[in-house]
């Protein structure tokens, strides 16, 4: 996606969903990219329901659902103050601070206010945990990538979601075994959305959609390929960054 000139030395501000969605995110750390997008397009949330974004970050799911499904309620949960501080202002300059409200807390443990409340959780979960290769030297994108672990997570999903809502969420593919033997005994119809880099390709990426306290047995989705032969986006990709089709 186009990024824009910087509006602060610190910041740029990128465009979305075909430019949908602004984004003012930080130049240095962690930036959203693609994932949000994807993650976003796989959620199968309707008019009136209400949705978690668990480490929300600077708010890049929380606006590409916003402005892919009207009328959800959106709680997107930050910690850290400083990109608390950027989700809000990305929400005002969205103009969707009806439809998103930014709360500010820590996932571990989960504040007692969000328990069973969220018909959708969305998540983007750090890729290593806590005892698991190299921190980056960035605060922000150490915070991001490896702070809490994947159980604290499937765990948060799982007190905020009501009986039979949705958890949907995006993780390296090498560890979907860790996520699906995490959901055993508490969720149901499991699916897997492997996202292919190229045609032939090991997926590096997986979205994983599963239900709270359903029985219903799971399935492997066909998946997206994300890249042609010559080493842009595939028309099915372009669908889902561009013109907000679903996954």
């Amino acid at each position: 996606m186009a990024t824009e000139p910087a509006t602060q030395t610190l910041e740029t501000d990128d465009r979305l969903l075909g430019g949908r969605v602004r984004l003012t995110q930080p130049r240095a750390g962690y930036r959203a990219a693609i994932d949000p997008i994807l993650l976003a397009a796989a959620v199968p949330a309707k008019k009136g329901q209400s949705v978690l974004d668990l480490g929300a970050g600077t708010g890049a799911v929380s606006l590409c659902l916003s402005a892919r499904v009207a009328g959800l309620s959106v709680t997107a949960l930050e910690r850290q103050p400083d990109v608390v501080d950027l989700c809000q202002r990305n929400v005002a300059a969205n103009d969707l601070a009806g439809a998103i409200r930014v709360h500010a807390a820590d996932l571990v443990p989960l504040p007692g206010s969000l328990e069973a409340s969220f018909d959708h959780v969305v998540a983007n979960p750090p890729f290593l945990g806590r005892r698991e290769g190299t921190r980056p030297p960035d605060v922000s994108r150490a915070a991001a990538h490896a702070d809490a672990e994947l159980s604290d997570w499937l765990e948060a999903a799982h007190r905020a979601l009501v009986p039979k809502g949705w958890l949907t969420m995006i993780h390296r593919a090498d560890r979907y075994d860790r996520i699906v033997t995490g959901l055993a005994g508490r969720f149901g119809a499991i699916t897997l959305i492997p996202l292919w880099p190229r045609q032939g390709i090991a997926a590096k990426r997986v979205i994983v959609r599963a239900r709270k306290g359903v029985r219903s047995p799971g399935e492997l989705d066909a998946g997206l390929v994300l890249h042609d032969d010559q080493g842009g986006f595939s028309k099915a990709a372009l669908a889902v960054l561009r013109d907000m089709a679903p996954i």
